[in-house]
């Protein structure tokens, strides 16, 4: 039994190191579902320790000792207890995580916000910067430390943007328009993928965000921005 243990340990490992993991948070919005992951992992193993240790419970004890009044003041309090105080609870605790971790992600006013448009397409990302004039393909990236807010659009069906170490997922729905707000707590590479089923080429619509210092991003929007502008002269 054991051995079986760490073997599940062992092959659940990637899912705490992979460059998809949630549990590998490296933005306020993902510390938040992490710690709702975790509080959600904990609250189900007290759950089952607690059903198990009942069943063992039942199992064991003899019917005759309980006389049936009492039985069924004991099958009221269950019906009370478990059908309705233990929902209400956990659907409390989920709330009081989860509302925060909403709020988290929500493009509310910051000093120093930064906007990129992302536009998704049957099978890739076309990501723009409007103010300087440049336009990426399948990479995204963005100051550290710093708010991003992610202008979403879809020019054909429903896709769906996601960086799991930085924020969540956000639906791109055709003729609407939804925003996403990017905190990276330090440079870095970050993985991203359309978490919407979207086609044939669902698989292969993956990208990179990629997190630079702000003194850095400054530098890199110069170089972009140069390039730009050589291109058009040679035109």
């Amino acid at each position: 039994m054991s051995l079986g243990i760490l073997m599940l340990l062992g092959g659940c490992a990637g899912w705490f190191d992979g460059p998809l993991s949630t549990l590998q948070p490296a933005g306020p919005a993902a510390h938040s579902a992490a710690l709702l992951w975790w509080g959600m992992f904990l609250f189900a193993t007290l759950v089952l320790i607690a059903v198990t240790a009942l069943w063992i419970i039942a199992l064991r004890r003899d019917p005759g000792e309980v006389s049936d009044a009492d039985a069924q003041r004991q099958q009221n309090r269950w019906i009370w207890g478990g059908g309705l105080a233990l929902p209400l609870g956990s659907i409390t605790v989920l709330l009081a995580f989860g509302i925060p971790m909403g709020h988290s992600m929500l493009p509310l006013p910051a000093e120093d916000r930064v906007e990129i448009e992302v536009t998704g397409y049957q099978w890739g990302w076309r990501v723009e910067y409007p103010e300087q004039g440049i336009e990426l393909q399948n990479e995204v990236v963005i100051p550290s430390e710093t708010a991003v807010d992610i202008i979403l659009r879809s020019e054909d069906v429903i896709h769906s943007f996601w960086v799991p170490r930085l924020a969540g997922k956000t639906d791109l729905i055709p003729g609407h328009t939804n925003t996403l707000r990017l905190v990276a707590d330090e440079p870095g590479t970050y993985h991203g993928v359309c978490a919407e089923f979207c086609g044939v080429g669902h698989a292969h619509m993956q990208f990179t965000a990629e997190a630079l210092s702000p003194d850095d991003y400054a530098t890199w929007l110069s170089e972009q921005a140069a390039q730009q502008d050589e291109g058009e002269t040679d035109d």
